[in-house]
């Protein structure tokens, strides 16, 4: 790695010039995260461009994980930050899932924990659960559950901002998948969801109570809120054999788009190995994949050409392709001019539809930023340089979306 960043150091550092220049010479400082946009468009695709009423819409997003549990002044705290970072798109999922609440089905994740809501303490909430009375799953409508979701949709709205909405996480974390096959007493944690006549029951009922839910704030059932840019069947939802995956995400995605004509629909899936394999399902809108050089070997300048590889899959597939996490360690050598050099290739590809990094956090109620010594990948609206880079890629964003082109 060290030798390879000795390589390509310069050509990184000249893409982090090209960015901030850009920025800076032809971005008004008065241009908003939302520009002229209209707000009550529901945001569409043409080819491998998102658009709104007509116009392109490059996604410059953010991921966080936490805001449907966090405190209020949490979740405003990380979409304050997404407007002043220049964004215009936030994703999360919808999580947690517990177990039985009188125990006698056991919850398989620490959700009594203690801690700040970045370390997954989500303090008594949850969405879905299992009645052990009833014998079957619930869901929680109430001030710890689905009244979180309200409040994040509502006040994302008030700041313009768009939402990428995965219905659920694989990932055991916070209950997700994992949390719902074991209500069946399963230990198959990579089948048993995906093809089980009740958890399949489980996830249509799941998807069409959020979808149809009206939400008190605003007065929008879900599906009526162009605040939603789009929902996920599932965050990095990692069924095994690759058929059952498409088999289950050809399946869900034609029930989505069956309860909600409005929205877009994709997998959340990280398609780096399958190569946007489900991009060919006719129901999903967009494809998406999620970038983590490290864990997939590969130098600065590989992972640059991967981006553009996958921008050429959009463009054979004829839909917009995002990518829609990823990250680098602050402590690699060069890890600011390494996110110039990628944020600059996607914008100026005409087939990258735009980014979504992992994972802008914020303070805690404790008053502390998250810890973040093991990933590293912690966005923060601290005046770091990685800070500003991101700022910055903002701004190009905003020039090819009005001259339709970077040069």
């Amino acid at each position: 790695m060290i030798v390879d960043w000795q390589r390509a150091r310069d050509g990184l550092r000249d893409a982090g010039m090209r960015v901030l220049v850009l920025a800076l010479l032809f971005a008004p400082a008065s241009v908003s995260v939302a520009h002229d946009m209209s707000a009550t468009s529901f945001v569409k695709t043409s080819g491998t461009d998102f658009t709104v009423d007509g116009r392109q819409f490059f996604v410059v997003g953010v991921n966080n994980h936490y805001l449907t549990f966090g405190s209020r002044n949490e979740v405003t705290r990380v979409l304050d930050d997404a407007v002043a970072m220049g964004a215009n798109v936030v994703r999360t999922f919808l999580q947690p899932v517990v177990g039985s609440l009188d125990g006698r089905n056991a919850t398989i994740w620490n959700w009594k924990a203690d801690g700040d809501a970045n370390d997954l303490a989500v303090r008594g909430t949850y969405l879905l659960y299992w009645d052990a009375r009833a014998g079957e799953m619930a869901i929680n409508d109430g001030a710890n559950g689905m009244q979180k979701v309200d409040f994040l949709i509502a006040e994302a709205g008030k700041r313009r901002l768009r939402l990428v909405i995965a219905f659920l996480d694989f990932w055991a974390y916070t209950g997700g998948a994992q949390q719902m096959r074991a209500w069946y007493g399963s230990q198959d944690k990579s089948g048993f969801f995906f093809k089980d006549p009740r958890t399949k029951r489980d996830y249509k009922s799941w998807v069409s109570h959020v979808v149809q839910r009206v939400n008190p704030l605003t007065g929008l059932a879900y599906r009526d809120d162009p605040t939603i840019m789009g929902w996920e069947l599932m965050n990095e939802g990692n069924a095994q054999p690759e058929a059952l995956r498409l088999a289950w995400t050809a399946e869900m995605s034609a029930y989505v788009k069956s309860l909600d004509p409005n929205h877009l629909v994709s997998s959340g899936h990280a398609n780096v190995d399958a190569k946007l394999s489900d991009l060919t399902i006719p129901t999903l809108d967009f494809g998406t994949w999620h970038g983590y050089p490290l864990f997939y070997k590969l130098t600065v300048k590989q992972f640059n050409d991967t981006i553009t590889e996958f921008c050429q899959l959009a463009a054979r597939a004829k839909k917009p392709v995002l990518l829609e996490e990823f990250g680098y360690a602050r402590s690699n050598p060069g890890s600011a001019e390494a996110y110039a050099m990628w944020l600059d290739t996607l914008a100026r590809d005409p087939n990258c539809a735009g980014w979504m990094v992992w994972r802008l956090v914020s303070r805690q109620d404790s008053g502390r930023y998250p810890v973040d010594e093991h990933d590293q990948f912690d966005i923060r609206n601290d005046g770091s340089t990685i800070w500003n880079i991101f700022k910055a890629a903002e701004r190009t964003a905003r020039i090819r979306e009005t001259t339709g082109s970077i040069r």
